[in-house]
């Protein structure tokens, strides 16, 4: 292990390096690929030195501890610390092994989600619109940024299906294992007799990427334009500034239409575009590992049914790792963590095992 950690150390210092010469500065690009490698790996290389340090402290009092020459109260002090200076060891060897864990590769980038209302009619679409409120309190807590890209409401407010992006730190390390089928159950506000509902609603969450990552042909691609509707069916713009493209090889779909302007409209419907096609490619690249991803927190599949939402209750399951918590108020306002750091939890200690 202090082998492996010898040589980030060493690709660190080289990376600091590089990123002080004037050329590698001047060809920004570079510059930020470079920059992010860097961040990657500065806790992990702090962690190595503090290990290095502590070791070397700790040397030092075994030598001082069973010194016959040295002055018996210097020889008691060292020894008294030498039980500390172990745990600090043990503890930082446990935060380096997950730190050497094999890193998901999208981790680092930004999201787009996509709320979509399941069985239930009105019902769901009004549970849609929790879930968009619940993510948007949650990242206006970590400082994230969102931005709506596009929405389809009901005659009530609820979403029939909701798309939006997430910029910021780490944010698909965060919200990966969200997608699937988010369940609820509670007494509709349509309901007079006071019968509990189950509905439910679909979550998917993709990575963003690059133009340069996903390769798109201008001519597999057909593009409509039309005037953005709200609930309803009604127009709520008086130009043809809503757009559709269809990816004609997939029979993929996706619409923009909250942008005013036509241009970005269609500039955030391929970003969409993009990551669905992405996300289709890991689908295929992962069929073969399917077993394995199948043991971790979840496989992904967004038929999946991960979560229920029982309002009468004030509870939330997690049905991949059988957590309970009567928090929903708390977490349907931005709480999240508490449910997101368990699955990370059980995700690390799953690889761990794995390794």
């Amino acid at each position: 292990m202090l082998d492996k950690l010898a040589e980030i150390n060493n690709h660190f210092e080289k990376l600091t390096h590089e990123l002080g010469q004037p050329d590698v500065v001047q060809d920004q690009e570079r510059f930020r690929k470079l920059s992010q490698e860097h961040s990657g790996l500065q806790e992990i290389v702090e962690c190595y030195r503090s290990y290095l340090e502590i070791q070397q402290e700790m040397h030092d009092n075994q030598e001082l501890a069973y010194a016959k020459d040295e002055d018996p109260e210097i020889r008691e002090m060292a020894e008294q610390e030498i039980p500390q200076l172990s745990q600090q060891l043990e503890e930082l060897e446990k935060q380096i092994q997950l730190l050497l864990l094999p890193k998901d590769p999208d981790d680092s980038r930004n999201i787009i989600i996509e709320i979509r209302a399941g069985t239930g009619g009105d019902e769901a679409a009004l549970f849609a619109r929790d879930l968009f409120q619940m993510y948007a309190h949650y990242a206006e807590g970590r400082k994230w940024r969102l931005q709506l890209l596009n929405e389809s409401k009901n005659d009530l407010g609820g979403f029939k299906e909701i798309t939006f992006s997430i910029e910021g730190k780490d944010v698909f390390s965060c919200l990966k294992f969200e997608g699937g089928v988010h369940r609820v159950q509670r007494v509709p506000k349509t309901e007079t007799q006071g019968r509990i509902h189950t509905s439910a609603a679909t979550v998917a969450v993709l990575p963003e990427v690059e133009d340069v990552e996903v390769e798109i042909n201008p001519g597999d691609l057909r593009i409509d334009v039309y005037r953005s509707s709200g609930p309803g069916g009604q127009s709520v713009n008086t130009t043809d500034s809503a757009v559709r493209i269809t990816h004609i090889p997939t029979g993929l779909v996706v619409i923009c239409q909250n942008e005013k302007s036509q241009l970005k409209n269609k500039a955030q419907a391929l970003k969409v575009l993009r990551a669905r096609l992405y996300e289709k490619e890991l689908e295929a690249q992962q069929s073969a590992t399917a077993e394995q991803r199948r043991g971790m927190v979840g496989s992904g599949d967004r038929s999946e049914r991960i979560r229920t939402y029982n309002f009468p209750q004030g509870r939330l399951t997690d049905h991949r790792i059988n957590l309970t918590l009567y928090k929903l108020e708390e977490i349907l306002l931005g709480k999240l963590e508490q449910v997101i750091d368990p699955l990370l939890s059980h995700h690390q200690a799953e690889l761990l095992k794995a390794s």
